[in-house]
Formats: C-alpha cells, structure tokens, sequence
C-alpha cells in the first residue's frame, strides 16, 4: 500500500514542502507539493533528490570513539552519550566552563537548535555559535537595529507583486530558483529586474538592468541614491515624518556622497546612477532584495541597513510589493536566530533582561541561575580560543568547518588541538570528520520530525517520511541523549520529545516579535505553514495564507518607528596591492550544488554535470594577457598566506581584476581572509585579494 507523507525540504531557506509517496519501506516517488503558499508544485533538482538520502545511515549505525591507536572503536548509544558527558565535564573541571564549545548549523530543526542551546548555554554555562554566523548574521544585526527586531517583513509573493525588483549582491538563479520562479511569474506589465552586483551573474544576465560596480562599493552607491533622492525631492514625506527617526541627521550625512563621489567609488558612470535613481522612482511597488553578496563583507551590517534607508525614504515599506528585504541562506537559519539561544534568549530575548530570564526559565523547567547569561563568543572566537590553547573541547553538529569556515586551514590547525572533538552528522565522510575523536552517526530529514522557520516568517513542518532501522536515532535524541549522561534531571524533564519542545518554544514566543502561540503542532502537518507572528486568540484575523509586516507603519524599535542607522564607509581592510592584485570572489556555482557537496554528492545527476574539482571564473582579457585557456590550471596566491589550484574557465561575466570561485570545493575557503564585520562578526568571505601563475601543462 503506498501513502503519501507531506514534510519540507531542509537544504535552503525557501523551505518548498514535498509529497514523499511511500511503499515497503521505500520512498518511490517525491512530488513537489500543489497548492503550497512557497512552491506550489515546483522544486529545484535539491528538493527532488531528497529520496537519495533514505539509505545514507544504515541499519546499526552506532557511534564511533577514536582510540589511542587512532582507529575507531563502534560502541552502545549509551556508552558514545556517557563517553562525551563525562568528557565534557572533565575538560570543564579542569579548564574552565568556557573550554568546550559547539558549533552548529542554520539546517538543523527548531527543536533542535533549541535543545543544544538549552544543554550548551544554559546546563553547561558555555558558547555555542552556528554557521548562520557565515551567512545571516550580518542581516539579523541590521534587522535588529533599523526595524528593533529581527524581522523581515515580507512575503515571497512580493515578487509577484512588484512591479521594479532590484537585487544587490544576490543570484536567486542559482541559489533561489523558487525565487526565479516567483520573479518568472509577476504578471504586472512592464516589470523592471534589475542587479547590482560585481559580476554578471546568471540573474544579471537574465534581468532588465545590470549595473556592475567596484568590488565592496556597494555602501557608497546607497549613500549616493539616498543623497540623490533626497536632492531631488523623490522623498515620501508621509511616511518618513510619521513611521521613522533619524532622517534629518540622514539627510544631512549623506549629503557629502555626490553624484562625482559615488561614480568614482563604484565605478559606475553618473548616467548609469541617475538611471537607476529615476527607476526607484518611477517604480510604484518597489522592492530592494539582498543576500551574501552583501551579508559577507566587512561593513556587511552598514550596507544592509543602507538599502533599507532606501526602501524608507521612497515609503516603499509594508507594502503589497515593496521592501528592504534580507533573501535567507539556509533552511532554517530564521529558527536559529531566534531560538538557538546563541545571540538572544529563546524568541529573542535580551540575556540582561532579568523578568525575561526569570520568564523563560519558568517555561523550559530550570531556575534563572541556569539561564545562559550573555550571548555567545563569536565563531572566529571560536576557532581562535582553540588555537590559543583555551578550548580543549568541540561539538559540532550538521555543519563542515574544515570545508565552509573562512580561511579553512585554520580549522584544520585547531580540530588536532582538541583534546575532545565530536561530529554529529548523517555522513563519516566529509572533511571535519577526518579528525574527531567521536562520530555520533543521526538519520536525515526524511527520518525525523520538527519545525522549520523560512525566509518570509513561515513555520512549516518536517514530518518523518520513513521509518528508522535499528540504533538509528535524530539529532534530538542525540543530543537529549548526551543531556542525560550530563545528569540534567529535572532541567531536561520537559524536553522528552520535539513536540513537547515546541510547545516550550511556542510559549516562550508569547508577546515577542515571533509569536507563534497560536500555532499547535498538529495545526501544522499536512498544511500550507504558517507565518509568524501568529498569536493566541487573533487566529481568525491572522488567517491569510501571505501576510507581511510593518503595513501599519508600526516597527519594534521602543518609539514603533523604524531607524535611519548610517555611518561613514570603512576604509577596506585588505585592498588590492601591487603584490596582491586581484579579488578573490566567491559564491555559488550551480543549482544542484549545495554548501561543502556533502549532500548533493549523492545526487547522480548533480555528479554528472558538476566538475570533480575546483575551478574559478577569469576574465577573457586577464586570461588572454596571461595565455591560459579553458581548463588550464592555476596556483592562486592569498593575500593569507595560502595557496591552491584551480582549473580556469575563461568568461566575460566577470570583471577584469576580478577571480570568481564557488564555494564547493575546499580549496575556495582555504583563500578567503580572516576578516569580519565588527557589528556582526560575519566572515568577509567575499573580501580576498589574490595573485596567479599559470602552470604548465604536461608534456
């Protein structure tokens, strides 16, 4: 007998939900799901390759502890939870709360991210940062101080409603195709697409307008649109005089970014910037879209908050259509910020906030003396204290360090300090397994329940599609596993299963930002999700399918109005130099490609088409001066101090002093720099120069 599961795809953040058709234990078919708010019937190649996972942990899949000989010893689930509850409190005893550590991910369930933080930062009283540090972090900050919550406002159905749609430093293309898809389908005559962005992009070579600028000259272009629009009276009034602070300090602030300036910081003629000045504002519904192209860089929070600055002083702000919009990473990066209890309390809380400490503790079951009282260390911090001899002990769950983290090499130098490493993930296979002391082995999505949080504020539910073989277990249990060994007793009472779990975080969300305590766990299987904020007793009111914030003028800031947050652009911390010459640029490559390859690597079809090892994009001038051609090798120099090899595809997309590299393959983050935002700590991973030699071919 086949029945059909409905659970949510949990590689990036649009969250699509898919029908998995099940027989005998196997999934046989997987269909997009008709009728979803997200998806409606469409998935990318990820989404539809999910059913490749239902043989990735097998049957007696058991965890792994490293010996002294070096090789791995398989042992009884209890016997891998009490090994590392015993080791964490030994290092701790011995070095300090603060000598272990955890790394997480934004793919993760709400659930999930919860528990670990609640184990981690409250029972254990030490840090625990996760790899939405490398991608959202930077937006969740601006968000936070320009609107007082993190809380983007839209809904994915303003790209259908949007009649001028300009995206900076994004390529939904390739790492958004349902974006594309909802691009694809605005219906609204004469809809202008325009990009913003180094490199012509596959979005860029597909949109109306493609305006090229200097590398991390984006900050400069906002000021300079802003100072236009100002100049030029493009201004709604209404809006800015009654739903925002800190205009006129804006306005005269900007004044010092001319017309002259902005051409000669971006690059970009004056009739290129005046052209895309009158196109905001002739556009009725205008909506601005970022991602990592502005995320991952060093005045990352600055340039995000500058584009909403545009969106407020044009008015285009709650709006069918409109918005200063952060486009997500990963699939539930939005739950990660919000309830990790990494950089906030559960739902956003402020860790000073001693009523808020006390009501949340109350909540989840232990006394306010347990509650994490600051938020964590930093990632970099991270891998730093561990190089410095600080952090003896490391639990990294769902996430590859060794392949994703900025100048990569530096993971590698830290994972042979640690005197305790464990790696939870489905696979033993991927790079920062290489050398862990313990490999906790967790089934996939498909084998486990829980809540995912998109893009837009949706709420959506992962329910398990097949049944687990023996020993295999979720990262939940794991981790619920691990707390027991701990001997968290009553402080783990109420976090037995996921659904009571939810139920902790659906009431720590009351009369926050997120609301959701109107949403129950069942109200979400087999549904069409559901949008925060969702609060108790206002369901009735609430019950449309795409809502977005902020139509009321009314922000989370103390005063309900949104911020113009503004400050002079930093001098670039690593320019290009005569030795160092180039930028070294990064991004993704391909549609079926996902992250470190550790997932898509299963997917035949994605193997097929994608290249076995690294390679970057060169301009064909650069390429013709230097005589390489495709697929030539290349040895590129950082400015870091590494090196590595790439095969070299010669193209026109990108700029002349510009190398192109996805983020695939390892050798792309041994180069990028150690440099942060110093709002957000977000990597600059888009920040590196770089120099080449050509090798020469064999024979």
């Amino acid at each position: 007998m086949v029945k059909k599961v409905q659970s949510t795809c949990n590689f990036c953040a649009i969250d699509c939900n898919l029908d998995f058709y099940v027989e005998d234990g196997k999934i046989i078919k997987t269909v997009p799901t008709k009728g979803y708010p997200v998806n409606d019937g469409f998935s990318c190649i990820k989404g539809l390759s999910l059913s490749k996972q239902q043989t990735t942990v097998k049957p007696n899949a058991l965890p792994k502890i490293r010996q002294a000989d070096g090789s791995f010893k398989e042992v009884p689930w209890e016997e891998g939870f009490k090994y590392v509850a015993d080791k964490l409190k030994e290092l701790q005893e011995k070095y300090g709360r603060e000598s272990v550590a955890g790394i997480s991910t934004g793919q993760l369930t709400l659930e999930e991210f919860a528990i670990f933080g609640h184990v981690m930062r409250n029972f254990l009283q030490t840090n625990v940062d996760g790899n939405t540090r490398l991608c959202m972090a930077s937006a969740a900050v601006a968000h936070k101080g320009t609107l007082g919550y993190d809380a983007p406002g839209y809904t994915l159905n303003d790209f259908e409603l949007s009649d001028t749609i300009i995206f900076i430093g994004a390529n939904p293309v390739v790492a958004h195709p349902i974006i594309w898809q909802r691009v694809r389908n605005n219906k609204i005559p004469d809809t202008k697409i325009i990009v913003i962005d180094p490199r012509k992009s596959e979005t860029a070579r597909n949109a109306d307008y493609h305006y090229p600028l200097k590398w991390r000259s984006d900050l400069t272009l906002m000021y300079t649109l802003a100072n236009l629009i100002i100049e030029k009276d493009y201004v709604d009034h209404d809006f800015v005089d009654n739903h925002t602070e800190g205009y006129e300090g804006f306005a005269e602030f900007v004044k010092n970014f001319t017309l002259e300036r902005g051409s000669k910081a971006t690059g970009l003629s004056e009739d290129q910037i005046l052209e895309l000045l009158e196109l905001i504002h002739n556009g009725k519904a205008v909506s601005f879209w970022w991602t990592m192209g502005v995320n991952q860089g060093y005045e990352a929070v600055r340039t995000a908050q500058s584009i909403m600055n545009l969106a407020f002083l044009t008015g285009n702000v709650g709006k069918p259509g409109t918005g200063g919009n952060s486009i997500t990473g990963q699939c539930n990066a939005m739950g990660s910020r919000l309830f990790s209890n990494t950089t906030c309390l559960f739902a956003g809380g402020d860790f000073a906030d001693e009523a808020e400490r006390k009501r949340i503790a109350d909540i989840v079951g232990i006394t306010p003396e347990l509650m994490a009282k600051k938020p964590t260390i930093p990632y970099n911090k991270i891998i730093e204290g561990i190089n410095a001899g600080e952090i003896k002990g490391l639990w990294i769950l769902c996430t590859n360090p060794r392949h994703s983290w900025t100048n990569n090499e530096t993971f590698a130098e830290a994972a042979k300090k640690l005197e305790l490493f464990v790696v939870q993930d489905i696979y033993d296979t991927i790079e920062s397994a290489e050398d862990c002391t313990v490999y906790f082995p967790v089934v996939p999505g498909i084998k486990k329940e829980g809540t995912y949080i998109n893009m837009e504020r949706r709420l959506s539910a992962m329910r398990k599609v097949l049944d687990r073989g023996e020993n295999e277990i979720s990262d939940y249990e794991c981790i619920l596993g691990v707390a027991k060994a701990l001997g968290m007793g009553e402080a783990i009472a109420k976090w037995e299963t996921p659904r009571q779990c939810f139920d902790l975080l659906r009431e720590c969300s009351r009369g926050k930002g997120c609301d959701f305590t109107g949403i129950h766990w069942d109200d979400l299987t087999d549904s069409h999700g559901i949008q925060w904020p969702y609060p108790e007793g206002h369901e009735k009111e609430l019950s449309d399918e795409q809502r977005r914030l902020y139509a009321d003028g009314k922000f989370f800031t103390p005063s309900g109005k949104a911020q113009f947050i503004y400050e002079e652009p930093l001098e670039n911390p690593i320019p290009v130099t005569d030795k160092f010459p180039l930028v070294f640029n990064t991004g993704r490559g391909s549609v079926g490609q996902w992250h470190t390859q550790s997932r898509t690597k299963e997917v035949k079809f994605v193997e097929d088409v994608s290249l076995k090892r690294a390679y970057l994009y060169m301009n064909t001038q650069l390429a013709k001066e230097n005589d390489i051609h495709d697929m030539d090798e290349i040895r590129v120099f950082s400015s870091n101090g590494k090196d590595a090899i790439f095969a070299v595809k010669v193209s026109d997309n990108v700029q002349y002093g510009e190398l192109y590299a996805p983020i695939h393959y390892i050798e792309c983050n041994a180069l990028t720099p150690s440099s942060y935002d110093k709002y957000s700590r977000e990597p600059n991973y888009k920040g590196g120069t770089c120099r080449f030699e050509k090798i020469a071919r064999e024979g």
